[in-house]
């Protein structure tokens, strides 16, 4: 089983930056695939992105391709969702997510450990 911490969310105005931070801890973490998810009031939780255990193949939802970027560094045991142009859609907790399944589909996360969450609010 691995540990997930989430850093990073804040408030933001429409249209900039945040990079958000997920450090993993107990088992190896380059034998994850990793992801993030987010969930707004009142919404289902949603996919947001996810990358293989090199790092080498990436998926996003349609809602942020273009704007934002997972990359993960397995020396330190970290993966960062990049976000730009940021929308007040964009408002929600975000989670990261770590599986051992191969697949970068959001349903490889259907069992997987889980971050708290941090909160990322964008106003207009």
């Amino acid at each position: 089983q691995v540990q997930l911490v989430e850093s990073g969310g804040e408030s933001v105005q429409a249209g900039g930056s945040l990079r958000l931070s997920c450090v993993a801890s107990g088992r190896t973490f380059s034998s994850y695939t990793v992801g993030w998810f987010r969930q707004a009031p009142g919404k289902d939780r949603e996919f947001v992105a996810a990358r293989s255990r090199s790092g080498s193949i990436p998926n996003y939802a349609d809602s942020v391709k273009g704007r934002f970027t997972l990359f993960r560094d397995n020396a330190k045991n970290t993966v960062y969702l990049q976000m730009n142009s940021l929308k007040p859609e964009d408002t929600a907790v975000y989670y990261c997510a770590a599986t051992l399944s191969y697949s970068i589909l959001a349903s490889a996360f259907n069992s997987a450990s889980w971050g708290q969450g941090t909160q990322v609010t964008v106003s207009s």
